[in-house]
């Protein structure tokens, strides 16, 4: 069904003519889908990755960021409607995991789709977030914030340039990010698998493990070395933790 479709939402890897399974990655706030760069050869064959193209950066640097997870989460559903004639599982990392969460309620609910099963990383589970004024503040406290988490190329935030061209994109993602939560614990009805880093300065293994309270499905929690950006380095262990439930 998918075949020949264009999406601007999605960068495909690993496009197959016919896929099994997709796995469809949402990216961290100011991240793009370049992050997933490497992805889809990383897994057998018949896996499709969609890497999600944010607005506001890379294609579609042109076009404003959307500063809601809500809203973010109604354009990415509607987005992958025509991609869900196979499984979907759905990976994000950081304020990604707060939109995977949103999409999956949407397909259930809005669609009937329930996901192969859905991947958290290094956030918070929607009921035990706390909202924060990072994106209130200039863009220096923003930078900063950015410069904490890593992940981020510091060329990036240092070249006076460049940094104009990746702001707006920031300030609606920390936006969306600071004013999401704390919200209903309302069950998904997928897996849930949650990683996180072991040396995260922002989110702990106690934090993650609190998405199991949504997870009536099942529920697993992986503590991997690193950081927020753990999976960088820890690539190959998610991986395998992904290839675990795409079969």
């Amino acid at each position: 069904m998918a075949v020949g479709i264009d999406s601007k939402w999605f960068r495909r890897y690993g496009t197959e003519a016919a896929p099994r399974r997709r796995l469809v990655c949402l990216p961290h706030a100011g991240g793009s889908a370049g992050f997933f760069h490497g992805w889809g050869t990383a897994f057998d064959y018949g896996v499709e990755v969609l890497a999600t193209r944010y607005p506001g950066r890379q294609e579609r640097l042109v076009e404003p960021g959307i500063d809601r997870i809500e809203d973010l989460a109604d354009e990415v559903t509607a987005a992958l409607l025509p991609f869900a004639d196979v499984p979907l599982t759905l990976f994000g990392h950081s304020m990604g995991a707060s939109v995977g969460y949103e999409v999956a309620l949407r397909l259930e609910s809005r669609y009937g789709i329930r996901l192969q099963a859905l991947f958290v990383s290094s956030r918070k589970a929607p009921h035990k977030l706390t909202p924060h004024t990072t994106y209130l503040g200039g863009d220096e406290a923003l930078l900063e914030e950015v410069r904490g988490l890593g992940g981020t190329d510091g060329a990036l935030l240092d070249d006076p340039d460049l940094r104009e061209v990746v702001l707006p994109a920031l300030r609606a993602d920390f936006k969306a990010v600071g004013t999401y939560g704390p919200r209903a614990a309302a069950p998904v009805s997928c897996p849930v698998v949650a990683h996180v880093g072991d040396g995260d300065p922002h989110i702990t293994a106690e934090d993650m493990a609190a998405w199991g309270e949504v997870a009536p499905a099942g529920f697993d929690l992986r503590v991997l070395p690193g950081h927020h950006f753990y999976l960088v380095e820890q690539r190959d262990a998610v991986v395998r933790a992904l290839a675990e439930h795409l079969g």
